[in-house]
């Protein structure tokens, strides 16, 4: 009898979601954006992507018009990386099949989704999520990416609401967001009925959120919370060429000096804001920001700068390295440091007043543990072709992938479902 009464309270559990809420699964979550196709020609199109590394890839970016349709930032790239490799000894459009992106990750076991807006596409979001008739278009349009592509879920990546400087309008975008995602959420799973996708298979609604404390002041967290599967947190960005003294990109605690923006930080805002910790993806940055030029004096942590990215050392990453780069460059610092307040390296070359902010593995392995500790859903990783590792400098042999290597220890992913393809 005591076996029966265990057994019926675990299919209680197991059909609220508790047991899922609390499940030691963690989610793996790499950024992937279309245009490295270009900047490393080679080395991270999807037949050479370590699915293995990921549990979900976001596909970065698709953007809205101000009507609220969506379209590719770009339909060469796009279409060789959706659809996949051209045949073209048949009649045009002909595609070699399984050569996708989303084709390669299905047959890992990874999840694929589209990303829709980013830093340069979010002016037209607060316009449509003002619109009844504009939000139904884009949900219209979500419904069909997802058709078309086989997606299998929708990032949005709205930065950000009330930001005024993308058309923002801090006395609606608060309230108009909730309603916009909560907008796409029926409309994905209306979709997800109708083609047999629901519960562990369903279509996932995620967003990626501004990690300080205004940009939090402007989303309704418990509303969200609800019915979202994820709060992706972009914990980086926190200091740059407009930062006043030079500082961390992506801190895991608070700098002694300067904005106290970190990981940790925004995780204790989150959490008082009511959100549980099962549904949160911490950012880790598997790239970095560089200065160059310190007022004519000898760069240091939290000196003054002259508010100019290296271009010399990282000219096609326009002063925002990603890790295999770094790497590359390491030798021609003179100082490697590690900041043992806010757990993180940083560089400095004193020849030519340049400084660099940026996560190693042994930052990156410990963001991983936080998360782990502190019960989260997972990470998301922008982006996750920083770490390919190239056997020889522009070899485009790829070697590993050590920053991811040191997440797959650490959180030890569940290894998701196979997907069948369903339409």
């Amino acid at each position: 009898m005591k076996r029966l009464f265990l057994f019926c309270f675990v299919l209680i559990l197991l059909s609220s979601g508790i047991l899922k809420a609390q499940s030691s699964c963690k989610e793996i979550i790499g950024y992937y954006p279309s245009w490295q196709m270009y900047k490393r020609t080679g080395a991270v199109v999807p037949e050479v992507l370590d699915y293995s590394r990921y549990t979900i890839l976001n596909y970065s970016f698709f953007a809205p018009d101000s009507n609220g349709y969506l379209k590719g930032t770009d339909p060469w790239a796009d279409t060789l990386l959706l659809r996949g490799r051209i045949d073209w000894g048949k009649p045009q459009p002909a595609y070699f099949t399984n050569t996708s992106i989303i084709d390669y990750a299905h047959l890992f076991g990874t999840k694929v989704m589209v990303s829709i807006g980013g830093w340069t596409l979010s002016d037209n979001f607060p316009g449509i999520a003002a619109d009844p008739a504009k939000t139904k278009i884009f949900v219209d349009e979500c419904v069909r990416v997802i058709k078309e592509y086989q997606f299998d879920g929708i990032d949005i990546d709205w930065e950000y609401p009330c930001y005024e400087e993308h058309s923002g309008r801090p006395d609606v975008d608060k309230e108009n967001f909730t309603k916009f995602m909560y907008a796409i959420r029926v409309g994905i799973d209306s979709l997800g009925k109708t083609l047999g996708r629901v519960d562990e298979e369903k279509f996932l609604l995620t967003a990626a959120f501004g990690a300080n404390k205004g940009q939090m002041d402007c989303i309704e967290y418990t509303k969200v919370a609800e019915f979202m599967d994820y709060i992706n947190m972009m914990t980086y960005d926190f200091n740059g060429t407009w930062s006043p003294d030079a500082n961390h990109n992506s801190p895991l605690y608070s700098p002694e000096k300067g904005y106290e923006g970190s990981l940790d930080y925004a995780f204790k805002l989150l959490k008082e804001r009511g959100v549980p910790s099962y549904k949160i993806n911490l950012g880790v940055a598997f790239y970095g920001r560089s200065l160059q030029g310190f007022k004519g004096k000898e760069p240091q942590l939290y000196a003054e700068h002259d508010g100019k990215v290296d271009l010399e050392r990282y000219p096609l990453h326009e002063g925002m390295p990603l890790y295999y780069r770094i790497v590359d460059e390491m030798d021609g610092y003179d100082r490697q440091e590690w900041d043992d307040v806010v757990k993180n390296p940083y560089a400095i070359s004193t020849k030519d007043s340049a400084f660099i902010t940026y996560d190693n593995e042994k930052s990156i392995r410990m963001k991983a543990q936080y998360a782990f500790d502190n019960k989260c859903a997972g990470v998301i990783i922008w982006d996750a072709t920083g770490d390919y590792m190239e056997k020889k400098k522009g070899s485009l042999l790829i070697t590993g992938t050590p920053l991811a290597d040191q997440l797959v220890e650490v959180l030890q992913p569940c290894n998701q479902p196979r997907i069948q393809k369903r339409y």
